[in-house]
């Protein structure tokens, strides 16, 4: 074979090779959030999104603690925040929980709506939210306590968040006020490969139907959304971006590559013998 036609054949086996290379490693757009605030300016007033309290729901649990001038009075009814199974583990200092094994203390509410409370009995606190079932709880204790202090909170509000984040779990909350930048936080922030214009939220509704959110952390306006404040159950997914399959196709275009360079040396090699 010509010598001069075996280093054409080479040189354009390469140039092709890493001609598909170069083009299949798209660049990373979109990657900064709330694009739509300058870079420019000192401050930017964005508006706020009105907070509004769940509601507790049947198979929530509740941590109720009653509290008297004697506390022994009422160890009873603190001692009945029953150990459930709320499948969590501690990732951070802050109390908050991603799946594994934790076992929570709290009271379960039953499918009649109903906390059953030591001395107190049943008291129905479906639908209500935790400030008002702290306020009837502490009506019925008054029948039973002088001036009893009540305090009523989550023990398994939990927000799952699946995708593209660096880390994907369910994750139980001590604190029912969090947002859908909290929760993304908790989950290691978008991986470079997440789309960041076209985040999935899913939100059970109070009649068991579900509503679909599509959220653009590209613009600021989501911090004035409904769906900003996140609610129990509340479910969030990342779609992975054209880059996550760029980055696929890349790596198989690394080992042609290789290969064709090899192949190129035993051409070059061919032809001087």
């Amino acid at each position: 074979m010509n010598k001069n036609l075996l280093q054409r054949l080479s040189f354009a086996i390469v140039l092709i090779l890493s001609f598909f290379l170069i083009t299949s490693c798209s660049s990373v757009k979109n990657v900064k959030y709330f694009r739509d605030i300058p870079d420019s300016t000192l401050s930017t007033s964005i508006g706020r999104a009105e907070y509004v309290e769940p509601v507790i729901q049947t198979d929530d649990i509740l941590t109720i603690v009653v509290q008297t001038l004697d506390p022994n009075a009422t160890s009873l009814i603190n001692m009945g925040n029953v150990p459930v199974s709320a499948t969590g583990t501690s990732t951070v200092n802050t109390g908050i929980l991603s799946v594994g094994q934790q076992v929570v203390s709290g009271y379960l509410v039953d499918k009649e709506g109903d906390v059953e409370l030591p001395i107190l009995g049943k008291v129905q606190v479906v639908g209500l939210t935790t400030s008002k079932a702290k306020t009837l709880i502490e009506a019925k204790a008054g029948e039973f306590y002088k001036s009893p202090s009540v305090t009523v909170r989550y023990a398994n509000f939990k927000i799952s968040v699946a995708g593209e984040v660096a880390r994907p779990s369910t994750y139980i909350i001590p604190n029912e006020k969090v947002t859908i930048l909290d929760a993304l936080t908790m989950a290691g922030d978008l991986t470079i490969f997440g789309k960041r214009d076209n985040v999935l939220l899913i939100r059970q509704n109070e009649d068991g139907t579900k509503t679909a959110y599509r959220i653009n952390l590209n613009k600021s306006n989501i911090m004035t959304a409904p769906y900003y404040y996140l609610r129990q159950n509340d479910f969030i997914y990342v779609e992975p971006g054209k880059a996550k399959a760029a980055a696929n196709d890349a790596n198989q275009l690394r080992t042609y590559t290789i290969i064709g360079s090899a192949l190129s040396v035993l051409i070059i090699i061919a032809s001087r013998l």
